[in-house]
């Protein structure tokens, strides 16, 4: 059987995209020389929908086709838009369809379909009553995720009596819900409208005028008016959720941030995976398909050549039956959607909390996830929000001990991420946690630094320059690694009397704007300037490119092994040989140990694998075992003097919670847990043994270029080359399909080419980048361990966990790297399958 309908556009913009698809075929058209039909083309078709092969086996050809009229220009013109309908349902008989499902204002310009099958003769449906049955099911998964009782929650329905409000009027009140009808009254009155209910269900119905009436009250609603744009969801309380069936949309626009109020597409239903669309080679249109086309083909596939849904009165029995056999055929309503972007059931239970605040204390744990994920989207960081959600990574860890994290369910994850470097001691150190215990316990005070001189900080200074590179005797404590650096380059021009700072090339320093100005990548930067004066950049591992510009410097400011540009070691000597130029010159030598120091590259500071003596030495990240921010920049007498030693300068650079004893109980458990368990040590061997297992399976896979590192600091970098894969898919394109279109593409304007070009470079850069991250999903996934890319690169995966990891966890994620290698084979040469397929025994 052979199903036909017709679609139109929902905005403007979709209209124009219609249009232009007809632009296209038609210089396709020109191309291949095709004869047209004499008469005009009134509509496109949409070729992925030519049949469908339900999950039953059962199958269907079809004919989709769009008219370029938005819904307001066909109800603008009723009259004009009938016989146009008309016309095109005739179209569709002619090309062989056994009924035609109308969609949208195509129903309603025909009287709801009646008008339309009565002039034409054909077997028409409205779709309505699988677009009622979806909506339906979409407020009955919202009540049920909310946990609402039903005979005591009120639901408006906006659009009654019209076909779909009033199909769905009847289903909950079959339900038992009260509810609120919003209606155009005119001068009918209120007994004319209630007429369509049974007299036993009009008590628990309530008629309003406008929907402004209801904004006070009922929390869920179901709109299906007739002209779209009636809901304001700035007046809607917390917690509301809409279950939008109209087309154009009741809501036109996504919510308000801030609002906690959800908007549920409605009417829409998604084929399952095992219903097929054409011949299977291409994925078809499966996902939140409107319920008039899927009523449409599951009428189709059941071989139903009747009419069916017309007119104002829907048989609910009708709506419940196509709903039954959708659900056979594959075609069901989930998961739900908003906007377009399918919608997390998490994400609406969270909104319980709203419709009955008494529940929060039973509800507890349970919500933790679901709240934290939204709060998180609206008002910390929504575009990361997204990026975690795409990429599987948006998860709610709820306990973390040593090396292992855990979400609310009870699945533990390995951290090979460690906070960035701020979990040497891995999470909850009991060492740290029970000195903060104690710490809090005894009453000892906190923030007095600046009215008095505090004894856990002055015995943590001591302590940091006993353990720190010769030399370094001053200690000036605050909260973060970018402000140890701000610290640093104030530090060094006070002291100097200079100004320019000499900085490397994919370095990272920090984001404040002191520390941008020293950071070696643009993409930190943008955005930001003009930043600090007289900073000049030169090459990592450079030393002529220093020694040309070290004179007259205030500092230069270097990591001894560069952690966000992609874990990249200096050359054998050029830190010492970097050293003595900045002697030579009087410039300040600023080593920034914020993510290398403390034990990560194996021994207590990076300097000491050189023989270093800095000037200046920045430490952070794991000072404090990874739970209250604590950061130091330390330096030598002798600059500090220069800079600050008056009682005119004491106070020039100062910081309110740097400094305090809190913290520095914290630096002082850290420093006694690193040496008590001998971590650096232990980062030595771990980190040899793990580089050691990593560089035999990247030994197999040419999509890795290298693993490198020190310590427990190492990466994998992807090769991730997709260089000319735009430009053959393009030729492929413009070569197998008819015509000449490379005719076509030469016509372009230069502007469109060249945009074309740089899109698809952009792409091809994507991709490489996508690899990694693609690494990093299926390690999470598949493995259950925690990575990440690093700050300046996205084909860089940082390797950087705990230096409490034991040899186990180690060779846990060298068999999990391996794993997911082998999934990637698609992307290794021929050498990486041979090696680890055995070849057939000879006969």
């Amino acid at each position: 059987m052979k199903f036909g309908f017709l679609a139109h556009p929902i905005s403007a913009g979709h209209r124009n995209q219609v249009r232009g698809m007809d632009l296209v075929s038609r210089l396709l058209e020109d191309q291949l020389g095709t004869v047209r039909e004499d008469a005009p083309r009134h509509h496109v078709r949409l070729p992925l929908l030519s049949s469908v092969t339900s999950a039953t086996g059962a199958y269907a050809t079809g004919d989709v086709r769009y008219l370029p009229y938005t819904a307001g220009e066909l109800l603008r013109l009723p009259g004009t838009a009938k016989e146009v309908v008309a016309a095109e349902v005739l179209a569709l008989r002619e090309a062989g369809a056994d009924i035609v499902g109308l969609g949208g204002a195509t129903s309603i310009v025909g009287d709801r379909g009646l008008w339309t099958a009565e002039h034409t003769g054909m077997p028409v449906t409205s779709g309505n009553s699988l677009t009622t049955y979806a909506a339906h099911q979409a407020l009955l998964t919202c009540v049920r995720l909310l946990d609402l009782p039903v005979e005591s929650t009120r639901v408006v329905v906006v659009g009654y009596p019209g076909s779909i409000g009033l199909a769905v009027t009847r289903l909950l009140l079959d339900d038992g819900f009260p509810l609120d009808l919003v209606a155009r009254r005119g001068n009918r009155a209120p007994e004319a409208l209630l007429r369509h209910l049974a007299p036993e269900q009009r008590a628990r119905v309530v008629l309003h005028d406008d929907i402004a009436e209801c904004y006070d009250g009922p929390r869920l609603y179901v709109t299906a008016s007739s002209t779209g744009g009636v809901v304001d969801t700035a007046r809607l309380h917390p917690g509301s959720v809409v279950v939008d069936v109209a087309l154009p949309r009741d809501v036109a626009a996504p919510p308000p941030a801030g609002r906690d109020v959800l908007v549920v597409d409605g009417g829409l239903v998604t084929a399952r995976d095992d219903v097929a669309f054409g011949d299977g080679s291409v994925p078809g249109p499966s996902q939140q398909l409107n319920g008039c086309l899927a009523e449409t083909m599951v009428l189709a596939l059941e071989g139903r050549a009747a009419s069916c849904s017309l007119g104002r009165d829907l048989d609910i029995g009708v709506v419940r039956e196509l709903g039954a056999l959708a659900g056979q055929h594959g075609f069901v309503p989930s998961p739900l959607a908003s906007f377009g972007r399918p919608l997390a059931e998490e994400e609406i239970a969270r909104l319980a909390v709203h419709h009955a605040p008494s529940r929060t204390a039973r509800a507890g744990a349970q919500d933790v996830t679901a709240a934290t994920k939204w709060r998180f989207r609206e008002h910390v960081n929504p575009p990361m929000a997204k990026l975690f959600a795409a990429h599987h990574m948006d998860r709610v860890f709820t306990s973390a001990r040593g090396c292992t994290l855990t979400t609310e369910d009870g699945t533990d994850y390995l951290d090979f991420v460690a906070g960035y470097g701020c979990l040497n001691l891995g999470h909850n150190h009991p060492a740290v946690t029970g000195a903060l215990r104690t710490f809090l316990d005894g009453g000892a005070p906190t923030f007095v630094q600046y009215v008095s001189m505090p004894a856990q900080t002055a015995e943590l200074a001591e302590r940091l320059c006993e353990v720190a590179p010769p030399g370094l005797e001053r200690a000036f404590f605050s909260n973060s690694g970018a402000e140890a650096v701000e610290a640093a380059l104030k530090l060094a021009r006070a002291g100097t009397g200079r100004r320019r700072l000499v900085y490397t090339a994919n370095s990272y320093h920090g984001k404040t704007l002191g520390a941008l100005s020293v950071t070696g990548r643009d993409s930190h930067r943008a955005g930001f300037g003009p930043l600090l004066p007289d900073c000049v950049e030169v090459p990592y591992g450079d030393v002529a490119a220093l020694a040309a510009v070290i004179d007259g410097a205030a500092a230069f400011v270097v990591e001894p092994v560069q952690g966000e540009g992609g874990v990249v070691l200096p050359p054998p000597g050029y830190l010492r040989a970097a050293q003595e130029l900045c002697r030579r010159a009087g410039a300040a030598f600023v080593l920034d140990e914020i993510q290398t120091g403390l034990g990560r590259t194996g021994a207590m500071f990076a300097a000491e694998h050189d023989g270093l003596e800095p000037d200046v030495l920045c430490v952070a990240k794991s000072l404090s075992g990874g739970l209250v921010p604590i950061a130091v920049t330390l330096s030598r007498a002798e600059l500090w003097d220069q800079a600050y030693g008056s009682s005119n300068r004491a106070m020039l650079h100062s910081s309110t919670f740097g400094g305090g004893n809190f913290a520095a109980a914290a630096g002082l458990a850290t420093l006694d847990a690193l040496e008590a368990e001998k971590l650096p040590a232990r980062a030595a061997e771990l980190g040899a043994h793990l580089r050691a297992g990593l560089q035999e399976v990247a030994g197999r896979y040419d999509f890795i270029r290298e693993v490198r590192g020190v310590g427990l600091m190492n990466a994998i970098e992807f090769d991730g080359d997709f260089s000319g894969a735009a430009r053959s898919l393009a030729d492929e394109l413009l070569t197998r399909l008819p015509g000449d279109l490379h005719a076509l593409v030469d016509w372009m304007p230069d502007d469109v080419t060249d945009a074309i070009r740089h899109a698809g470079r952009t792409l091809e850069a994507t991709l490489g980048d996508l690899m990694c991250l693609r690494f990093v999903h299926a390690l999470a996934r598949d493995h259950r361990i925690l990575t990440f890319v690093t700050a300046n690169h996205g084909r860089m995966l940082r390797i950087q966990p705990p230096l409490v990891l034991d040899r186990a966890e180690a060779d846990r994620f060298v068999a999990a790297t391996d794993a997911v290698c082998r999934e990637l084979g698609l992307h290794a040469g021929l050498a990486a399958r041979t090696a680890r397929t055995p070849r057939p025994a000879h006969s």
